[in-house]
This record gives structure tokens, sequence and C-alpha cells, in this order.
């Protein structure tokens, strides 16, 4: 084990599977006080008990919506209530609906703004204070690359992960002096198990997701959870208000 977040203390949303449950992983390897969050509370136990069995200690779990401002706050004051601190957010919660804009109706687009936008900017109102006040802290979203690419069918969606985007460069700027850091990883199509059964069900619709690819693939999960640890670690000090993709070359500059 590797001791590039020990005694820090992480909180990971989204984490019950897919790339949150993957983040989750690489913070607890290296040492992290985990709490972890999701709406599904017997997905993300199991996750938990995953991360105790390999010999870590098992994160604290706190299931709800996040979209909801009560629900976001309880998560971080489980954090602080727990561990008496707070150095990491990771806002992963999210999950888009993606299907042609006018096929979307009011409760999907309510849904894949609340999913990703909402959550996003809950969990961090509720977590800044709490870095200011020590003066440390590392907030990384995760956005999408399809922001920049305009993929198809991801009209809706772009609408809320681009406010993931714009909130940490704002954000960036107005706590620069306070210790403070906010960036985004952008993926493009990651291997999930949610694209892994997209696939069975329709392959060629989500090849043209892969086609974008210059490298000719999806991201691993891995390769995601990476960056995040890259940008929630002291290493990273002079990295803010940055959106970097890691998306096999979709978008350069």
């Amino acid at each position: 084990m590797n001791a590039r977040f020990t005694n820090q203390v992480v909180v990971v949303t989204g984490a019950a599977s897919g790339i949150g449950a993957v983040i989750a992983r690489h913070f607890a390897e290296g040492g992290a006080r985990l709490v972890l969050s999701d709406v599904d509370d017997k997905q993300l136990d199991t996750v938990a008990r995953d991360i105790a069995s390999s010999g870590h200690e098992k994160p604290t779990i706190k299931a709800g919506d996040l979209s909801k401002e009560e629900i976001a706050g309880a998560l971080i004051r489980t954090a602080v209530d727990t561990h008496g601190t707070l150095d990491v957010l990771v806002n992963n919660a999210g999950g888009g609906i993606i299907k042609p804009f006018l096929e979307h109706t009011p409760d999907t687009l309510r849904t894949t703004i609340d999913r990703n936008l909402w959550t996003t900017v809950w969990c961090t109102w509720h977590a800044v204070p709490v870095m200011k006040e020590k003066g440390y802290g590392r907030v990384v979203n995760i956005g999408a690359d399809s922001v920049r690419n305009g993929l198809w069918d991801h009209a809706a969606y772009n609408a809320a992960k681009g406010g993931v985007h714009a909130i940490a460069t704002g954000l960036a700027r107005e706590f620069a002096k306070d210790g403070i850091t906010f960036n985004v990883v952008a993926p493009c199509i990651v291997n999930t198990p949610q694209v892994q059964k997209a696939t069975l069900m329709s392959a060629q619709a989500l090849q043209r997701f892969v086609d974008v690819v210059p490298m000719g693939r999806a991201g691993d999960m891995d390769e995601i959870a990476s960056m995040v640890c890259y940008l929630a670690s002291k290493e990273a000090s002079f990295v803010t208000g940055q959106v970097i993709s890691v998306n096999g070359g979709s978008t350069m500059l």
C-alpha cells in the first residue's frame, strides 16, 4: 500500500458501482479513510465490504439522493462527525439519460440535471466551508468529454455536465488562496458495467461513440481513477480550475 492519502478523509459519491467504486478502491489503496455515498445502499455496502476484505479500513457509508440539499449536507456531516475533518471530495454521482433531445420528457430532463449537477452543487456547497476553515482541500468533479465534442444524443447530459465543469472553474478562482483546488476529470466513453450491458443490447449504436476516439477503444475505469487520485493529491497543489480529459484523444486541447 502506498501512503499517498494516509490519514486523509475522502468522500466519494456515486461509489456503489462503476467508476465510483474503482475510484474508492484506489483511494483505499492509498490509505485514505473513506466515506462513500450512493442511492443504492445494498450495493454501496457490498463495495465497502469488498474494500475491507482487501485489508483496508472499512469505509463509512451514507446512502441517499444527493440532489437533495439536506441529504448532501448529512453526508458531509457524517464525514466530519466520524473522522473529524474532510480533505477530499470526489463528485462522481451522476448518470445521464442519453437520448435525442426531443425524445426527452420533463422528467428525464430534470432527472439528468439532478443526478449530475445538483449532486455536485450541494455536496460542494457543504464541503467547502470545512475545507476553508482548515486551509486545505481537494474537490474533483467527474465531468464529460462530450461537453467538448458534442456527441450525438448528449445535449441534455451536456447541459448538466457543462455546469459541473463551470462550477469548478469559478470556485477555483474564488478559493485560490484558501488552499482548496477544484478540478474536473472529463472521460470519453468508459468500459463500465453499464456500457458493457448496453453493448450487448446495441453494439452498433455504441460503436459510434468509440469511433470518435483516435485510440479506437473505450477508456478503462482505472485510467479515470488514476487521474482523479492525482488531482486529489498534495502533489497537484498548483493545478486548479482545470478540465482534464481522459479520452484517448477524442478532443485535443
